[in-house]
């Protein structure tokens, strides 16, 4: 036990004297993995939102005014019930009538407060067909069917093209977030071998002297390792922190923002953050492994020339 509270203290001795190094080498990796759990968290409010709406209204078909230009009394009614029973339509109530009055009242809770956007004549909102499908991939059939009810339906309307587009984003968001995860952890582990190394430099005399007495390669190698463990995971730390309080602020900043929702689970946080504080304390330890490993070789070879002249 003494022995292990030996190298910890000497660890923080090492810490404390290189503080300028050590603050860049956690800054580092606080500032690669903090974009990378930001790209992770974006990616993940893409997936959200993809499967609400995929979830939600699909096709709107806006319909023309019954006794107005051609069109009879019922003909809505009767395009719902033919509209329902088609195999593309999510079964049952896949479909669903929106009358004028109803799309009024859905215009006012859109643009509540908003007193220019309301000063409107009602009558002009149109009702409409809300469509569920059984899947998105089906919308291009259904707009064609509709499209062809030039007599009572006005305009279609699809989501399907929109919710194909964020899901091509999602995945291009999801490469990206893991290239840029392992290109900044990359660069995370060589700044810490950096800084291992400068720490081991301005205690050669120190490393010299155990060596001479007997300490082993991995008794020198703990105190380095802990000091790089403690900077990986302080910089994993800091940016799942801050990646943390940033999504949760903006989750309540836009409570009342209906089109598109900004709050993750805590669950996808604390599964995240743990995997990024492993890869952070990785990253520590894998960096300073690699400062020491040439250093160390360095001291051996150096140690077990014979001089000229010994014989």
């Amino acid at each position: 036990m003494s022995r292990l509270a030996f190298l910890l203290r000497e660890a923080l001795v090492s810490l404390k004297r290189n503080l300028l190094v050590v603050a860049g080498a956690i800054l580092a990796v606080f500032i690669s993995l903090t974009l990378a759990f930001g790209a992770l968290v974006v990616n993940e409010w893409l997936r959200i939102n993809t499967l609400a709406w995929q979830e939600g209204v699909h096709v709107i078909a806006f319909l023309k005014d019954e006794g107005s230009n051609g069109v009879p009394a019922g003909a809505h009614q009767a395009l719902l019930d033919e509209v329902s029973t088609w195999e593309e339509v999510k079964q049952p109530d896949g479909a669903f009538y929106v009358d004028k009055a109803q799309a009024w009242g859905e215009f006012q809770e859109i643009f509540a407060g908003q007193d220019e956007m309301l000063e409107i004549d009602p009558t002009i909102l149109p009702a409409s067909i809300r469509i569920e499908l059984e899947t998105i991939e089906l919308h291009q059939s259904v707009k064609f069917k509709l499209e062809q009810q030039q007599q009572v339906v006005r305009k279609v309307n699809t989501a399907a093209v929109q919710i194909e587009q964020l899901q091509n984003l999602s995945g291009v968001l999801n490469v990206l977030g893991i290239g840029l995860a392992v290109v900044l952890g990359l660069s995370a582990v060589v700044l810490i071998s950096n800084t291992i190394r400068l720490a081991i430099y301005a205690r050669r005399d120190e490393v010299e002297i155990m060596k001479l007495v007997g300490a082993s390669n991995w008794y020198i190698r703990i105190p380095f390792l802990l000091e790089g463990l403690i900077e990986g995971v302080a910089g994993a730390a800091l940016g799942v922190f801050t990646v943390w309080l940033g999504a949760t602020r903006l989750a309540r900043a836009s409570s009342g923002f209906a089109l598109f929702r900004f709050d993750v689970s805590n669950d996808f946080f604390f599964r995240w953050g743990v995997l990024f504080l492993l890869f952070g304390a990785a990253a520590g330890v894998i960096g300073s492994l690699l400062g020491l490993s040439r250093y160390l070789r360095e001291a051996d070879g150096t140690g077990s020339e014979v001089p000229t002249g010994a014989v």
